[in-house]
């Protein structure tokens, strides 16, 4: 049977249709996905991502742990709060998921992807040995994702004693009031928030944001939303065998200080010096049909890739995907569907952000 978060009920409530998502029952819409998409793009919209792991890493050897673990440099990290985009990667420089720290002064949050959990806190085990640290997994803390261009005034207004606080986050920046905690990241391409919040508490703020008029949003409209916004999906996008150079990830790693040893630096030099690394690039169907994962994309004279995203986009109106391609590939290709080939677009991504097409 699989896990239920401590929402379930109020998925239940709203007719959410239940599916299994890495061992968990979660909703993948509540009628309509185009509907809950929209409201995130223009209003504002919420998920339960109760199922992603809360990991605190402390102890005084916390920061240098950290260095090794994970190709970007959380010395970065300079004001309280501050949070860092990252791959934590095999000796392969192949990537075992894609995570967020904040910086806790003293001490890091880390939250790490559900479908992975049970490899990514043996791995962090395994990694720790010789530092000085603790890891502390917070299963008594649930998350609502709050998105859209209204998300941070509607989360003042519900919660007003946290109206400053809120007010006041910068961008990619979370911290703690109590045992709640509000950081401004987002898997939508939207501004918004990211709540922790103990699961007694966890219900009722649900509520309190439905009768604020903030629309429930499912998984189908969080995977259309961050694929318009270009944000990778770990086990589409990139995996173990797929290094952050060749999954549009190049700009988490820090190479600098030289001295700094992260796991799997040295094959991910030995990429570099090779060269000829594939690229993962953004793809415009403008014709009827929708590109989908594991589709063949042919680049004439160049040679192939594969679909790794591929969906309709709401927004614009058309297909849009994202692929592997070799890195010779210029501004078209085609993507082989029901045995024919299609023309598409090669852009830059994202396609969308802030509500608005970005790519030209």
């Amino acid at each position: 049977m699989a896990k239920q978060t401590a929402l379930y009920n109020k998925h239940l409530e709203a007719n959410g249709k239940i599916v299994d998502f890495g061992g968990w029952d979660m909703p993948i819409h509540y009628g309509s996905q185009i509907q809950e998409h929209n409201a995130v793009r223009e209003d504002v919209g919420m998920f339960d991502v109760s199922h992603m792991t809360i990991v605190d890493v402390k102890g005084s050897d916390a920061k240098a742990y950290l260095q090794r673990l994970l190709a970007n440099d959380v010395d970065k990290l300079k004001t309280k709060g501050k949070a860092l985009y990252t791959g934590m990667l095999n000796e392969d420089g192949g990537v075992i998921d894609d995570l967020i720290v904040y910086n806790m002064e003293g001490w890091y949050r880390t939250v790490v992807n559900c479908a992975t959990r049970d490899k990514d806190l043996e791995w962090m085990a395994r990694q720790s040995k010789g530092f000085e640290i603790s890891l502390t997994e917070r299963p008594e803390l649930g998350m609502i994702a709050v998105q859209g261009p209204n998300a941070i005034t509607k989360v003042q207004q519900v919660k007003p004693e946290s109206a400053e606080l809120v007010g006041n986050l910068n961008v990619f920046q979370g911290l703690p009031q109590s045992d709640w905690f509000f950081a401004r990241t987002g898997y939508t391409g939207e501004d918004g928030l990211e709540i922790m919040i103990p699961e007694a508490d966890i219900a009722d703020f649900w509520q309190a944001l439905v009768d604020a008029g903030v629309q429930p949003a499912g998984l189908g409209a969080r995977d259309t939303l961050r694929l318009e916004a270009g944000m990778n999906l770990y086990g589409n996008d990139m995996d173990e065998t797929i290094s952050p150079l060749q999954a549009g990830m190049g700009w988490t790693i820090a190479w600098e200080p030289a001295e700094r040893d992260f796991i799997g630096r040295a094959a991910l030099e030995a990429e570099k010096a090779k060269g000829d690394i594939p690229k993962l690039v953004g793809l415009v169907l403008e014709t009827r049909g929708v590109m989908r994962s594991h589709q063949k994309v042919v680049v004439d004279g160049v040679g192939e890739g594969e679909v790794t995203s591929g969906t309709f986009s709401p927004t614009l109106q058309h297909s849009i995907a994202m692929a592997r391609v070799p890195k010779g590939t210029g501004d078209s290709c085609e993507i082989e569907m029901r045995g024919k080939l299609i023309p598409a677009r090669v852009v830059k991504l994202p396609f969308v952000r802030n509500g608005k097409k970005v790519f030209e």
